[in-house]
């Protein structure tokens, strides 16, 4: 027996007076409304309705359980309802989960848009450098950073792309030399990014074929824009993904060397269980994403390929020694107000000719 099936003949009986009436509204027969009724009564073994061939009426007990079968089908109605309504309306919590500095960089802005744009739902946003379970973690959204992914029985969108660049203060070049190809690294100070997301040893894709540094044993963080932060103190070279490195170029904190080559492309996607009944808070998300993250990492590309920000080709000096009378590199760190670096200004270079890849 379905038993809100049964509820709901019940309640059809009562309010159109007779197993007739109520058949001919539900279009059922009248056989199908007398069994339903029996089937409800041996279910609650009380009798519900009093019934002759001419009329019926309520019990005593019928009468009370009618009202509690129009309080349980009108709470019935109306979860259904609320859950159609988050298929069609964001609402509710949205929990996603990102990698720290991307999150920072590219997905606070747009959680304060998606904010604007849908005041009832909220986000509640984590960002972290460990990987997360989608299930076990309880996350609606995972933004993931990856060159693919694995198979699995998770939804995955990619939404758009980003390289890593090579960079350096123009202090650090003006006293230690610009490298022009990437053997020339093992002559320098490398910085290392400690993060599962990008290689030990740096693979550089040029047109002659990829050619592989291993940087060596040196500093190392597991945050790029700490990692950009102590690059821009004169530490020595690193590698950055362009989102990181295009503020930190725009500032004039760091400058971009060996721009003919290109690091370990990653795509960037959203992770989330099914596509069948897509809750509204979710789907919302993922548009905003897909609208807005191709064009804000396109703009951060953009900057880290503009010739002004590089050096080595068409930028600053390969090398000048520094003067006995000028400052060293980290005589003038970087400075933290509040959360946020606040970096020295760069210092001038004396521009070259063109020099080619040897």
């Amino acid at each position: 027996m379905d038993l809100f099936q049964a509820m709901r003949v019940f309640v059809r009986v009562v309010e159109t007076g007779s197993f007739t009436a109520a058949a001919r509204s539900l279009n059922v027969s009248t056989a199908h409304i007398s069994r339903s009724i029996a089937d409800l009564e041996a279910s609650v073994k009380a009798r519900l309705l009093q019934r002759t061939t001419r009329s019926q009426s309520l019990t005593e007990v019928g009468t009370r359980y009618l009202q509690s079968c129009r309080d349980i089908l009108a709470r019935v109605e109306e979860a259904g309802s609320e859950a159609s309504a988050s298929c069609l309306q964001p609402q509710g919590c949205l929990r996603v989960h990102s990698v720290t500095e991307f999150g920072l960089e590219c997905l606070l802005p747009l959680a304060v848009e998606y904010s604007r744009l849908w005041p009832q739902a909220h986000l509640d946003l984590t960002l972290g450098r460990q990987p997360a379970h989608l299930i076990d973690d309880h996350f609606d959204v995972l933004i993931t950073l990856s060159s693919a992914l694995p198979n699995s029985e998770l939804v995955g969108q990619r939404l758009a792309s980003f390289r890593s660049v090579v960079c350096a203060s123009p202090a650090y070049l003006a006293a230690n030399g610009t490298p022009i190809v990437p053997a020339d690294l093992r002559h320098h100070t490398c910085l290392r990014l400690t993060d599962s997301m990008f290689p030990d040893s740096w693979s550089f894709d040029s047109p002659n074929g990829e050619v592989v540094v291993d940087p060596g044993d040196t500093f190392k963080v597991n945050h790029s824009q700490a990692l950009a932060f102590t690059a821009a103190a004169g530490m020595g070279i690193c590698v950055l993904p362009s989102f990181v490195a295009a503020p930190a170029f725009v500032q004039g904190s760091l400058v971009r060397i060996l721009p003919d080559y290109q690091l370990h492309p990653r795509n960037v996607y959203a992770v989330y269980s099914s596509r069948k009944f897509l809750d509204a808070k979710i789907s919302a998300w993922i548009e905003l994403l897909k609208g807005q993250l191709p064009h804000q990492l396109a703009s951060h590309l953009a900057t880290v390929n503009a010739p002004r920000y590089w050096v080595g080709r068409q930028g600053l000096a390969r090398a000048r020694p520094v003067l006995a009378s000028e400052p060293s590199p980290l005589a003038n760190p970087p400075r933290f107000h509040g959360s946020a670096p606040v970096l020295p200004p760069p210092r001038e270079a004396i521009p070259v000719k063109r020099q080619g890849l040897t």
